[in-house]
Formats: structure tokens, C-alpha cells, sequence
């Protein structure tokens, strides 16, 4: 089921958790969906009390409450695309999917959020299994980056681009329609993300940046996809734009001064 009203605006809903500190979650998609022409909408699945130094606390939303945020929006507003962050507990991804069953022409991209730039864990233990037996098969794109792929997987971590193309048709048997392999925590001169399709590999790569500022680049590159699939790109399109988009976010993050640890990517660099 999708709403009968149409409209011109580019419409991207993010279902996620809130991070006080405004770097990353729902705050930093929002800012993302914002910067590249799409107005958001958002469903809040935890507070957090978070800054630049690391997450103090983690509140969830009940998941009752997590459904109907996500049916007020889709019952009334023309959604395009529809991306989650941190869904924290089985019970709230359970809710999640449940709320998105009858939706399923809208491209969902999965950021599977396990644990924050700082360390600290995002989703519990138990919920693991919810996140592979109940979203992936519903995703059009998940987005892991190479330690949530290996936990996802329980396998090791992916060295090679051999063992990141293993890893990525291992996770699309699962059910996801395509995959991203991050490789933002690898080595090397450039940061290689993998995409695999049903129509074959593709593979992303910029240049490595030497920054501290790197918190919520997760949630920024899955938002900016989905910001791309709601501006009607091809997934393909939707990917390389948002790992531009990404770079240059990255390699102006110390423009900004925010907080004491590991600050936000610029998110408005095209801006100020």
C-alpha cells in the first residue's frame, strides 16, 4: 500500500535513534536529507544522551509507540524512500517491520547500527537475529560497514576485496536485494565501499582522509542513498552521489569545532 497523493517534493522518511549531541542518528539524517534536496520525515526509536566523547545513556522508544510515528507518516505523506539507523532491541525491529509490510514498493536502505563511532554499543545481543531474519529480506540495500558485516555474519573480518565480495553474497543470501560493504575502517590509501547487485559488483572509492571528525558518517552515507533513491536515482546513481556527498562532508569536518572527541562530518559544507 502506498498513498494515493503524489507529490513533486522528494520525500525520504528515517526511522532511527536521536543523538543529543547532533552528529549523528536522526539529526544527522535529517541534515543530510536537507542538504540534498529532500525533505525528511523521522520516526525516533531511542533517545540517546550522547556528545563527541561517547554515548551516557540509551532510552527506547516502546515499540507500540515506534509503529504509530511510522503510520502517521505513511498514511498521510508521500514517502519515496525509507531508511533505518538504530533500532536497538528486537522488539522495536519486530515493530519496524511489522509497521513496514504493507510498503513494500517504497526502497528501504538498512543501516544496520550495532555500535557508535566512540565504541559504544547501539543494538542489543538478541537483536541481531530480529535485524537479519525480519529487515533483511525486506531491503532494497544494507549497508554494513566491515565490522557489522563480520558480526552479521559471525565470520572475521573481511581483509581483501575477495573476502568483502564473500561476505556481501553471503549477506544478499540472506535476503537483501543489494549490498555495501563499507570500507571506511580498512587500510590502504582509499576508502573502497563494494557494491553487489543482481546485476554484479561495482566498487566506490575516494581518497582516505586524515580526520578526527568522522561521527555519523554511517548514518550520513545510508541517508544520502536514501536521499538519492527519493530523487528517483538508480541505486547505482544514489551510491556514488552520497559517497561524494560523504568525501566532501569528511574533508571539511575541521571547519567545524563541535565538542571535545570525535566531532560531526560537515553535513552543510555546500553552505557555509
Amino acid at each position: 500500500m502506498t498513498s494515493s497523493t503524489h507529490s513533486s517534493t522528494p520525500i525520504a522518511l528515517t526511522i532511527a535513534g536521536s543523538d543529543s549531541g547532533g552528529g549523528a542518528g536522526i539529526q544527522a539524517d535529517l541534515k543530510t536529507f536537507s542538504a540534498l534536496g529532500v525533505f525528511g520525515c523521522s520516526a525516533i526509536t531511542s533517545l540517546t544522551a550522547q556528545n563527541t566523547l561517547g554515548v551516557q545513556g540509551v532510552w527506547p522508544v516502546p515499540p507500540d509507540f515506534v509503529s504509530a510515528q511510522i503510520a502517521s507518516v505513511l498514511t498521510d505523506i508521500p514517502v519515496a524512500a525509507i531508511k533505518t539507523g538504530m533500532l536497538a532491541t528486537a522488539d522495536i525491529i519486530q515493530a519496524v517491520a511489522d509497521s513496514l509490510a504493507d510498503y513494500t514498493a517504497i526502497p528501504l536502505i538498512v543501516d544496520p547500527v550495532m555500535v557508535a563511532t566512540s565504541g559504544d554499543r547501539l543494538l542489543a545481543e538478541d537483536a541481531i537475529q530480529a535485524l537479519i531474519t525480519r529487515l533483511l529480506p525486506r531491503a532494497t540495500l544494507i549497508t554494513p560497514n566491515l565490522y557489522e558485516a563480520a558480526a552479521l555474519l559471525n565470520d572475521g573480518l573481511a581483509r581483501t576485496h575477495a573476502d568483502r565480495l564473500h561476505q556481501a553474497k553471503r549477506l544478499q543470501a540472506l535476503g537483501a536485494r543489494a549490498v555495501l560493504i563499507k570500507g571506511g575502517h580498512g587500510e590502504g590509501a582509499h576508502a573502497e565501499d563494494l557494491l553487489l547487485t543482481d546485476e554484479g559488483t561495482q566498487t566506490f572509492s575516494a581518497p582516505r582522509l586524515s580526520t578526527r571528525n568522522t561521527h555519523g558518517t554511517g548514518c550520513t552515507l545510508a541517508s544520502a542513498i536514501a536521499a538519492g533513491m527519493a530523487r528517483q536515482l538508480t541505486l547505482s546513481e544514489a551510491v556514488a552521489q552520497a559517497k561524494s556527498y560523504l568525501h566532501q562532508a569528511l574533508a571539511r569536518a575541521d571547519e567545524l569545532h563541535i565538542g571535545q572527541g570525535a566531532g560531526p562530518v560537515h553535513h552543510f559544507h555546500s553552505f557555509y
